[in-house]
């Protein structure tokens, strides 16, 4: 049985996507509390009226945001712990991956960087429970990991915390740095060190 989206459905779905992008281009220079519906749909090319068919209301328009802004981010940092190399790779491959999407997706990015203290408390909420399942994943993949043997789960979600913090707080700070190449540079060595660094605290924990 084929699951192919009918024209219908296909045009629904690319509507609600032209509501999204045009969210993400307003947000450039704006936060989502101060945001209008008319403005989102003026800049999507469609009716007011339009925008109910879609979101019951900007609350749920922007957390219909936040998933849109953190879905392939997550599934590409799983990608790369998924794969079976040392440490030093994985830390390589994960502040490439981060500083690529940076560049690749600045307006989701700076939208949850603005939002993630905004006014809007049902958004804020969203963005924390998202950081807060990307810190579930890790620690999930550190607890089967050898390295955990002896470990209790307190421990190894505080060091999944460290792990979500850093990665969001490398965010925000390449984002300040935008058009900036040599301040990027400085911010992803610095990344990739202080999780060296992490990566060193933990082999030595249970020796204290």
């Amino acid at each position: 049985m084929s699951h192919t989206p009918g024209p219908r459905q296909s045009q629904k779905q690319q509507t609600r996507q032209s509501l999204l992008d045009a969210g993400l281009r307003l947000l450039e220079h704006q936060s989502l509390s101060s945001l209008g519906l008319r403005e989102v749909t003026r800049e999507a090319g469609i009716t007011p009226s339009g925008f109910y068919r879609h979101f019951p209301d900007l609350p749920a328009y922007g957390m219909a945001l936040v998933e849109e802004s953190f879905g392939s981010l997550r599934t590409l940092i799983r990608a790369i712990r998924a794969e079976q190399a040392a440490t030093d790779e994985v830390i390589d491959r994960s502040i490439g991956v981060i500083a690529w999407y940076v560049h690749e997706h600045r307006a989701r990015l700076r939208f949850l960087v603005r939002e993630r203290h905004g006014g809007v408390r049902a958004v804020r909420d969203a963005i924390a429970d998202r950081i807060g399942q990307f810190a579930d994943d890790l620690a999930d993949d550190l607890a089967a990991q050898p390295q955990s043997v002896g470990w209790s789960p307190t421990d190894v979600r505080m060091l999944a915390d460290l792990y979500a913090d850093h990665t969001v707080s490398t965010v925000a700070a390449l984002m300040e740095a935008e058009g900036d190449p040599e301040a990027e540079r400085r911010i992803t060595a610095t990344a990739r060190q202080q999780l060296r660094l992490i990566s060193i605290g933990r082999r030595h924990w249970l020796h204290d």
